[in-house]
Parts: C-alpha cells; structure tokens; sequence
C-alpha cells in the first residue's frame, strides 16, 4: 500500500511497484484515509511519506503497527532531519528510505522490507543504532513488588536477539546460523511474545539493555 499527499508521486510509486511485480492493494492520500484502506486491505508493507493531512505518518504507522504488529513499514520521505527519522522508527517502521533514491533503490527497499529487515539511506542506519544505544543506556524503571519474572528465552532465541542487536538483517542472521529466513521470523516474533514487546525497536532495546551487542 502506498501514502503520499502528492498524486503524481503516488501514483508514480504504486505503478514502479506493481511493474516490478508487486500486488499494490491500496493508495491514500491523507492519514484518516490511510488508516482506513490499510484496515480494509490487510497489506503486508506500507509505503509511507511523514507529511500528511488530516493525520500525520508517524501517527499513521503508530496505530497500525499497533493494531497489526506483523505489517511492515517503509517510510518514504523529503526529510533526513534526525528528528523525523527517529521518530518514524520509534512509531514502528521498519525502514527509512530518502525520496532521492532511484526506482531500483525503492524497489529493493521494499523487498527487504517486507521479509523484515532494517532499510535505511546510507548514513541513517548508523544514527538509529546510536539511537538504540542511547535509549538502553537510560535507567530502566524499578520493577514492582508484583511484577513477574522476566520470561525464558530458549538459547537458539537468545543467539538471534544477539544477533539483532547487533544490526544483522534476518537473512545475515539465517546465513550466519544455518537456518532458514522463515525459522529466524518465527524466533523474532516467538520472542517478541514472550517478552511482550511490539516491534523491532522494542526488541533492539531490550537486547541492547542486557548486553548481548557486546557478547
């Protein structure tokens, strides 16, 4: 699915897509009409610029991803402020791609993408690593008196969380652990449940505050 106020750009970006094979389900031109067609179609990767009427993007992929933790989401947009590249990530997308990049760059992006790998334009992956850092090295809240303890990772599930956190995609990962992309997926969201954590970046984070990116 493809958001962006602009028709002709959208457009443009919805037919390079469906030429190169993709099912282009939906396009939308504001946030409310986003959230919508995004409910009423199901796509697994949406395509989304940050500047939009009536509900901006990050706002957009916040409530999405929240209501489908499985979709991915690839932030297309003029901006490379920090500011906004952060925020897109903190709001659940996978990936942060400049409208500078050519149709084939585009086009690879989403492919990574939508099998779950971190796209970023050169020179942003560095700044959302630094981001991760930053974020684990702030003082974790003190647990309560009835909080439960902390679940058990299975030691194959412990090896890719390492392997995360250190920024490999799931394919290094699958290569690097002799196994199957689909087998690192299914580690990746068993884990995600039972650390009870919603996205990537959550998990980054959690993994970052145990130290396992320096194991």
């Amino acid at each position: 699915m493809v958001v962006d106020d602009h028709p002709m750009w959208r457009d443009a970006v919805a037919r390079d897509l469906a030429e190169s094979g993709f099912d282009v389900v939906a396009t939308a031109g504001d946030g409310e009409q986003a959230v919508r067609r995004a409910h009423a179609t199901g796509p697994d990767v949406l395509v989304l610029d940050l500047n939009l009427p009536a509900k901006p993007g990050v706002q957009v992929c916040k409530e999405l991803v929240g209501a489908n933790p499985a979709l991915r989401v690839l932030v297309l947009s003029a901006s490379g402020e920090h500011a906004d590249v952060l925020e897109a990530v903190k709001s659940g997308a996978t990936g942060y791609l400049l409208k500078s990049a050519s149709t084939e760059e585009l086009i690879d992006a989403v492919r990574r993408t939508a099998v779950g790998d971190p796209v970023f334009t050169p020179g942003l992956a560095g700044l959302v690593l630094g981001e991760y850092r930053r974020l684990a090295s702030e003082p974790a809240p003190a647990p309560g008196a009835d909080e439960p303890k902390a679940p058990q990772l299975t030691d194959r599930e412990t090896e890719v969380l390492r392997l995360v956190a250190k920024g490999l995609s799931y394919k290094q990962i699958a290569e690097r652990l002799v196994i199957s992309h689909r087998t690192v997926q299914n580690h990746v969201q068993n884990t995600l449940g039972k650390l009870q954590l919603h996205n990537r970046v959550e998990l980054v984070r959690y993994a970052i505050e145990r130290g396992l990116d320096d194991e």
